[in-house]
């Protein structure tokens, strides 16, 4: 068997197919994930077809053809008269003939390749049942290739490219003898690569440092956006300015500089420092400026990017407040701002797996996780609704986001109504996808090598809905309960920070008002507390204008006025599922805390009888 191409320089999932190939594991080999990014070989950007013709199987292959269904069937090596069968199929468009045509080949010839671009739209994932008859022929002649003796006999290989493995037929992938393999999003090495592929005049600290900002974005993304623009007249006036500020006040420094501007085109400002007056800083002030424009426009792209790839399925948060505008909750507070440290110094021992948040709605679980978000300082993403009522389409979407999270580095996951995205498993009325997700997130949410790197965090008010063994520990290791306020106090601390929040008006102390405000909103949702202030700030401008202050009668008049809509049955069975879920007592309130399993279960038994079927 001849090999592909000698190890040197070969990115690693190439040497990976490579190895596999000449273990004689396969012939046929499944390539996914990151294919329509570009390879980085020897400081040229190749696509993934040119980095197969051209590098990894140029030397070894005699011939070497390249099929999708748009472009048809193409040679991109010929040696001597091979395959004579192909020469005919270049002019045809229908796939049955150019499969058939490259079998003949692949059994009549030696050192042959098939590179099968755009795979899934020839062998098409989903229900046979669906499919017309030239897919389900497609599929059974590419799966028939993985058997015949004669084509690894002849030294030929098939490689099939796309980019989703859950878009290609099912009877392929879960073939033994097709080798799947993963092209990954670029790794810190390989983003620093293409940072420095764009632009050859940055520092090596530049580039250590884009190669960080840029997690999560393919090498082809990064070249273009660190890629200079060409030179504009404006260019030169900025560089003017630049040089003369090295020159200083000599009395020609004007006139050099104005020479040395149009000589310097497409020079960085490092180098034209180091030409100009070496010995001299370079003022912080231009470096700094150009650094927060270019870092700007990373964020903005990265973000673009990426939610466009994964179809608005992600929403990256950007929460404009911290824990300074949470009131109440001061010891879930507490343990969070501990996590955002340790997250932050990437503690990784110190940080779980991740966070389960469980209460009734209306009791800041959102307000909160975006908070933390805020505190741990790096990238956090919500999840929005992956389902979809096409086959497959759903697991799609799924391993699209999660090859996200995982190339963005450090990042905060959260999921809001954790029990509408990934349900309990129960029942097949969705042809097993509900089973099919969950066991999948079980297994990402699982894999250790993610502690301190992705953090979840899921929201819900029915933990009872989700699947028991996504909340065990080592998936969901805390989970902390979110109740409503016990006490005056706890009403009071949410109020300020309610008020904090929406900027109101007022100077009002609220334990003096206590009696007819925080006492009658004991047992409210803080939802329902920021009701009852934003009415008395309404209120207040009603009676004495837009700008009138809040006053304390608004605020005990708005306290008698409102009126919530409430289960109250509902609610404190939604209340009995976060206390039995809680990892700690001592984020309960004493009324919770003394009481013992047994006596919860028994509350819990008799509720969930009552309301155990109410949204």
């Amino acid at each position: 068997m001849s090999k592909i191409q000698p190890p040197a320089a070969l990115p690693a999932w190439a040497d990976d197919l490579r190895k596999r190939y000449l273990r004689g594991e396969s012939s046929m080999f499944v390539l996914h994930g990151n294919v329509f990014d570009v390879v980085l070989y020897q400081q040229k950007p190749l696509t993934m077809s040119e980095f197969l013709t051209q590098v990894l199987l140029r030397e070894s292959r005699d011939t070497i053809a390249v099929y999708n269904v748009a472009t048809g069937l193409r040679l991109t090596k010929r040696t001597g008269s091979g395959a004579p069968g192909l020469d005919n199929a270049i002019l045809e468009s229908e796939s049955s003939k150019i499969l058939s045509a490259c079998e003949t080949a692949l059994i009549g010839s030696m050192r042959c390749a098939v590179i099968i671009e755009y795979a899934e739209a020839i062998a098409p994932g989903g229900d046979p049942s669906f499919q017309s008859s030239s897919d389900r022929s497609a599929i059974v002649t590419l799966h028939r290739w993985s058997l015949l003796p004669e084509i690894e006999k002849g030294d030929n290989i098939i490689i099939l490219v796309t980019e989703n493995l859950t878009d290609l037929a099912p009877k392929i992938i879960s073939n033994p003898k097709i080798a799947v393999i993963e092209v990954p999003m670029p790794d810190r090495s390989e983003r620093r690569n293409a940072a420095t592929l764009a632009d050859n005049r940055l520092a090596a600290a530049e580039a250590d440092r884009y190669a960080e900002l840029t997690a999560g974005l393919k090498s082809v993304q990064i070249i273009s956006i660190l890629t200079p623009p060409p030179a504009q007249d404006s260019d030169a006036a900025d560089r003017e300015r630049f040089i003369l500020s090295l020159l200083g006040d000599a009395a020609d420094s004007k006139e050099r500089a104005s020479k040395l501007a149009s000589l310097t085109s497409g020079m960085g400002y490092e180098e034209i420092r180091k030409l100009v007056a070496p010995n001299a800083a370079a003022p912080a002030a231009e470096d700094g400026a150009a650094r927060k424009e270019i870092d700007k426009l990373i964020a903005r792209r990265k973000r673009e990017i990426l939610e466009r790839e994964c179809f608005s399925l992600v929403e990256f948060v950007q929460p404009e407040h911290g824990f300074e505008v949470v009131g109440g909750m001061e010891e879930v507070k507490k343990d969070l701002l501990v996590l955002a440290e340790n997250l932050r110094e990437q503690r990784t021992a110190r940080v779980p797996m991740g966070i389960l948040f469980t209460g009734p709605m209306g009791t800041g679980k959102t307000f909160v996780a975006e908070a933390f978000a805020r505190e741990c300082g790096v990238t956090a993403i919500k999840l929005k609704n992956f389902r979809s009522k096409w086959v497959g389409a759903t697991e799609g979407n799924l391993e699209k986001i999660l090859n996200v999270v995982k190339a963005i580095g450090q990042v905060v996951v959260i999921i809001d109504e954790g029990d509408r995205a990934f349900g309990s498993g129960e029942g097949e009325s969705d042809g097993g996808t509900s089973s099919r997700v969950i066991a999948r997130v079980k297994e990402f949410m699982s894999d250790t090598s993610n502690r301190g790197r992705i953090l979840f965090i899921v929201m819900t008010n029915r933990p009872d809905k989700l699947d028991v063994d996504l909340k065990r520990a080592g998936r969901l290791d805390r989970k902390i309960p979110f109740l409503y306020s016990q006490t005056p106090e706890e009403v009071e601390g949410v109020a300020k920070a309610l008020v904090k929040k929406n900027r109101i008006n007022t100077a009002v102390d609220f334990p003096s008002i206590r009696h007819g405000f925080s006492s009658k909103l004991v047992g409210y949702s803080n939802a329902d507390v920021e009701a009852v202030v934003l009415m008395a700030n309404d209120d207040a401008a009603r009676q004495g204008g837009g700008d009138s202050p809040v006053k304390e009668e608004h605020f005990l008049g708005a306290a008698r006025d409102y009126f919530p809509s409430r289960d109250v049955e509902l609610l404190e069975y939604m209340e009995l599922l976060a206390v039995f879920e809680a990892s700690s007592r001592r984020l309960l309130p004493p009324k919770y805390a003394a009481m013992t399993v047994e006596e919860l279960d028994t509350r819990m038994r008799q509720l969930r009888a009552l309301v155990g079927t109410r949204r």
